[in-house]
């Protein structure tokens, strides 16, 4: 038995990874897209590293693109398997394939329109809304903690990892040649005691563990609490400064968080009296298919349901989704919350909405998640002076502030606490993805000190033997 890397090694984005058994069968857990990679990006999700047509069998951990979004052109490329995932996570896959397609199709006709000016020939996008359709039918979902086969040697059980609505761990029981071996992917790991989700589950014993690493060397600021940091600056910006505050959140997971943080403030009577927007159809709805899932909720949620029946809902919020409607959002000029896609703002219509507003200094940019380091969020974040939109540059004048204890990745302690339910010395190797180097190379140096007596940190289209 062998696994290969194919995405997520040594980089965030892109998670792919290939069980291969003696028998020839080929399981792919994950088949995202690559993000914020800036002049790689197209080669990387261009070019999978292995031949799709091979693959027996596709395991989904969760909806997030970049662990989803190549699907489609996987199955454009001769995979004729199923996709197994939990429900929630069909749902969600279902609306943010779609979307990714017509953004794929939006920016290939773009970009043709001056591919045409300059006589050269059109190009293709990654995949249309047609392929990603074609996905749709491939979909199994399962339960939480209901073991289940895929093959007649290959069993599955999901465990909730907590990160968004419908994550999972993948923990697989394989017999190849004659010997089990037993294999868990993380998929992506959430918090413990997060605002909305239910806490990472325990996991069975494994032989070889693949473990996201975004925020493997750092803790979050657990004593800072974000809705009064999102209170400070709707109240400086829009209060005081009369000002816009953008705020650029992932339709999945983030936005909810948010509106569940205002709607909580709103019950306070602490809400500041301006208008509020969810610019981004696709926010619009996951946030229905995260009511519909109200199953995967913590207690604390429950319990605030039973008093109010709409968390995600309050007084002056408006989602938008008419294109014309959200350009009437830019020549506006009074004080106003934006809460737009994408979280990095790499994508979408929150670059139009920080493009229009960034060189105001009445206005505010506050980012509330993870970016990747060559994303227009992260050269916000990191206080450059002047950035690139729409390959115009544009001084930064509005304050840009960040929330990183918001972000739907566990760090070093939830990570480690995700892996106390393991006998160290009983995991052959455990492999680090879904990070970025440095960050690994400190998480493996901590892990070998836990006692885990090999950890690696694979590269891309790296294949190692399981003993």
């Amino acid at each position: 038995m062998k696994i290969s890397f194919h995405g997520a090694a040594r980089t965030v984005t892109g998670s792919k990874h290939i069980i291969h058994l003696k028998n020839g069968k080929k399981i792919l857990l994950d088949c995202g897209l690559f993000q914020g990679m800036g002049d790689q990006t197209l080669e990387l999700n261009t070019h999978f590293g292995f031949d799709p047509r091979e693959i027996t069998h596709v395991v989904l951990s969760h909806a997030h693109i970049d662990h989803s979004g190549l699907l489609p052109k996987l199955v454009k490329e001769g995979f004729k398997g199923k996709i197994y995932c939990t429900a929630a996570t069909v749902d969600l896959a279902t609306v943010l394939l779609q979307d990714s397609a017509m953004i794929q199709e939006s920016d290939v006709a773009f970009v043709n329109k001056r591919r045409a000016a300059q006589g050269l020939p059109y190009i293709k996008p990654l995949y249309t809304i047609a392929d990603a359709n074609n996905v749709i039918p491939l979909f199994v979902p399962h339960a939480y903690n209901k073991e289940f086969q895929i093959d007649k040697d290959i069993h599955v059980t999901f465990t909730d990892t907590g990160h968004i609505l419908g994550s999972a761990a993948v923990n697989l029981r394989i017999q190849d040649n004659g010997k089990e071996t037993r294999i868990t992917f993380s998929g992506d790991v959430g918090r413990y005691r997060d605002v909305i989700l239910r806490s990472p589950e325990e996991f069975p014993q494994a032989d070889y563990i693949i473990l996201e690493s975004t925020y493997g060397n750092s803790r979050h600021d657990t004593f800072k609490n974000s809705d009064e940091e999102i209170l400070k600056e709707i109240q400086e910006t829009c209060i005081e400064n009369k000002g816009k505050l953008i705020i650029p959140a992932f339709s999945v997971g983030r936005t909810q968080e948010i509106l569940f943080a205002l709607n909580k403030l709103e019950n306070e009577n602490r809400l500041p009296d301006v208008p509020y927007f969810v610019d981004s159809p696709l926010s619009v709805k996951t946030t229905e298919i995260v009511k519909r899932h109200s199953e995967l909720y913590n207690k604390r949620v429950v319990d605030i349901m039973k008093t109010d029946k709409y968390p995600f809902d309050f007084k002056g919020l408006k989602f938008i989704t008419a294109v014309e409607d959200s350009k009437l959002l830019n020549s506006r000029k009074d004080p106003m919350v934006i809460i737009s896609a994408s979280g990095m703002a790499e994508a979408g219509r929150v670059k139009h909405h920080i493009a229009n507003n960034i060189e105001n200094p009445r206005n505010g940019i506050m980012m509330v998640g993870y970016c990747e380091p060559h994303s227009l969020g992260a050269r916000l974040m990191r206080g450059d002076t002047e950035v690139t939109i729409f390959r115009e540059s544009y001084q930064v004048k509005a304050k840009v502030s960040s929330i990183r204890s918001m972000s739907a990745h566990g760090d070093y302690d939830d990570l480690c606490q995700f892996l106390a339910c393991q006998q160290p010395s009983q995991v052959k190797t455990l492999f680090i993805v879904h990070g970025e180097y440095d960050v690994q190379k400190d998480f493996q140096h901590s892990l070998l000190k836990k006692g885990f007596p090999e950890v690696e940190i694979p590269n891309m289209h790296e294949t190692f033997r399981l003993d």
